[in-house]
């Protein structure tokens, strides 16, 4: 009896520490979303030089105040939450399809395939992801595009690899073998029997590598080489505060909240859906 109480209130604190990560999480990525959604329909000017207001705290055309050139740091804001957003899902929707596919297909097939394919993510996996984000980066030259293809290089590695540890764990299960032995197709058996029981570990993944790439897109171009002048993002949003950060502390405080809320956030589900998933854990 005791037991079943003890069971029953670790359910409860596991809901309600749940509800509390998610209503948190929901909260600042839909005011994230909704400054991306804003951003084509906004009057905004980013890049607008007002000489007059060099540094100034915030006033009625920008509470939020200015940078060293006298730009609204709201306007820059949200077209940074803008950049990142198109950034961050670029990168993940690319390492989520070819990680997983790559890793579905290697875990299914076995054999040389798979052993190519492990000696491949070993070699990544020896290099630190933002190294090798910012050697790749740095020899396409600055720019979104290159940004977005250099970290997909670099995402597609966790995806692969743990896309792959589920499938050779799957496959040797029942309902495999027996849709094997009735003549299904290899695709049938990826698809049908496979991926949904896959869904949920990568689905965690992709929480945390929504984190993971915010802040590797804000790092490259916290160093210039990411979106370049005088175009806004929230890393080069931070490299130009660090400058007066004694004078105009507003200028680092801004963007780094913003980018700190975010990554907080998305962890915070991330952290919610594990727990979801896997109440044992807690």
């Amino acid at each position: 009896m005791k037991a079943g109480i003890k069971s029953i209130d670790r359910i409860n604190r596991v809901s309600s520490r749940f509800s509390m990560k998610v209503y948190f999480s929901v909260l600042i990525l839909g005011l994230w979303l909704l400054m991306v959604l804003s951003v084509p329909f906004m009057d905004l000017h980013p890049n607008d030089i007002v000489l007059e207001k060099i540094l100034h705290t915030g006033d009625q055309q920008s509470f939020m105040g200015y940078d060293d050139l006298g730009r609204s740091l709201f306007d820059r804001l949200m077209v940074g939450a803008y950049t990142s957003f198109m950034v961050t899902f670029g990168v993940i929707f690319i390492s989520l399809l070819a990680g997983t596919g790559i890793g579905v297909i290697s875990g299914y097939a076995g054999g040389h395939w798979d052993h190519f394919i492990v000696r491949v993510i070993d070699v990544f996996m020896a290099f630190p992801g933002i190294l090798l984000a910012i050697a790749l980066a740095g020899l396409m030259g600055p720019g979104i595009t290159n940004v977005i293809i250099a970290l997909s290089i670099v995402s597609w590695v966790g995806y692969a690899r743990l896309s792959r540890a589920q499938v050779m764990a799957i496959k040797q299960r029942e309902h495999v073998q027996s849709a094997k032995a009735l003549g299904a197709s290899h695709t049938r058996i990826i698809v049908l029997h496979i991926l949904p029981l896959i869904v949920a570990p990568l689905l965690i993944e992709f929480t945390f590598g929504i984190a993971s790439v915010v802040i590797a897109e804000a790092g490259l171009s916290f160093l210039g080489l990411g979106v370049q002048a005088p175009e806004a993002s929230w890393g080069s949003m931070i490299r130009d505060g660090t400058q007066y950060l004694l004078m105009a502390p507003h200028m680092v405080l801004v963007p780094g909240i913003a980018l700190m809320l975010v990554v907080l956030a998305v962890n915070m589900l991330g952290d919610a859906v594990r727990d979801k998933l896997d109440v044992k854990g807690n």
